[in-house]
């Protein structure tokens, strides 16, 4: 059953759903990854797709309203190999899955033709590659395990099963990087000719290989370089900056993580899941035992505020219509920060620039101040 929470007004939503699965496995642990994965054997991975496959069915049951995205992500979704199968199948089985969804699985360079043959065959129509550089030396600091050439064969072979809608991440500011380095990349991403590309900062956090042997850094000044160099660069080779890590060609944007951004409805399963529905938020503990012995989620807090609708929307390019928040002469008020080039105001309408993503914590944080 879907977890009860204190009794508050519902919060009534007319859009569509998403879906995220959580795949927790990984064949190894990367140096800066914090997402929850674990290194598993076949046993465990059976045990966790059988209660994943449970909790698909119970919670399918209590949802009557169409869900138009699913994302497969990890971890390493692709360790399921033909299995992909029977997760699909009883997604769509379980959930009113509309036609038209967009269907995403998160894979390695190492990822199998069986993996990307069965999931073509069951409704997979989105690829997302954990490429990170086309630097041999830098993805050997970061801890992967395939190479330059590797990327090039695994994109090569995902085109040959048919997939069309690709993208692949790309970590900027890693130790030992320039702009040189950052050009180099960008050039072999868009040699790849794929639609998507999602790029991150590298930031260290805790819990992490890197946490604890931390590696020299670009400075904050180099970093604002790479990033705002990367912004103009695929800006100028045909890519829309459609969120602040975000970049796709003409109809390629993520349609399941705008979900997020738009602070539109969307149900996770599998440890470390998120959820928000109904104006709640839920989310799974980060424990696969306790997931496989008795899934239960954990209320997090309600969500949907103005102040949640401010923060996510101006992560988009598109920003949001400040009018619906604040008054004419509170907007007035934040022209200094367009004149320093923070963000654009286009009558009540207002948004960040590349500079402004880049500082957009501290600029959000200021706009928050006038409600």
């Amino acid at each position: 059953m879907l977890p009860v929470f204190p009794e508050v007004a519902p919060v009534k939503f007319l859009h569509n759903l998403g879906l995220y699965l959580h795949i927790p496995f990984c064949d190894r642990k990367c140096a800066y990854c914090d997402f929850y994965s674990l290194i598993g054997g076949e046993k465990l991975k059976d045990e966790y797709l059988s209660a994943l496959l449970v909790d698909i069915k119970l919670k399918g049951g209590q949802f009557d309203r169409p869900f138009d995205t699913v994302y497969i992500g990890g971890g390493t979704p692709s360790v399921l190999g033909d299995k992909i199968a029977v997760l699909l199948d009883t997604v769509k089985s379980s959930f009113n899955i509309t036609a038209d969804a967009e269907i995403t699985a998160e894979v390695n360079p190492d990822v199998s033709d069986e993996f990307l043959h069965f999931a073509s065959l069951n409704g997979v129509n989105r690829i997302s590659v954990g490429i990170e550089s086309g630097i041999d030396s830098e993805l050997k600091t970061l801890g992967r395990t395939h190479t330059r050439q590797d990327a090039i064969n695994a994109i090569n072979r995902i085109k040959k099963h048919g997939f069309k809608n690709i993208s692949a991440d790309l970590m900027i500011c890693l130790p030992d990087s320039n702009l040189c380095t950052l050009k180099e990349n960008l050039d072999f991403f868009l040699s790849l000719q794929i639609p998507h590309i999602s790029s991150y900062i590298l930031k260290i956090e805790p819990n992490t290989k890197f946490y604890k042997f931390t590696p020299p850094l670009p400075s904050e000044d180099e970093e604002a370089k790479q990033y705002l160099f990367m912004c103009e660069y695929l800006e100028n080779h045909g890519y829309t900056h459609y969120e602040i890590s975000n970049f796709a060609l003409d109809g390629f944007s993520s349609k399941h993580n705008l979900k997020y951004w738009e602070c539109k409805e969307y149900l996770g399963l599998g440890p470390s899941a998120h959820s928000f529905i109904d104006g709640k938020r839920f989310y799974y503990n980060r424990d696969i035992k306790e997931y496989i012995k008795n899934p239960h989620t954990v209320f997090d807090d309600f969500g949907g505020s103005t102040e949640e609708k401010i923060m996510l929307g101006l992560r988009l390019k598109k920003g949001i219509l400040l009018s619906d928040y604040i008054s004419d002469d509170k907007i007035k008020s934040l022209e200094k920060l367009e004149k320093a080039g923070f963000i654009n105001i286009n009558g009540k309408r207002i948004s960040l620039t590349d500079r402004g993503m880049l500082v957009s914590n501290a600029v959000i944080g200021e706009i928050l101040e006038l409600l």
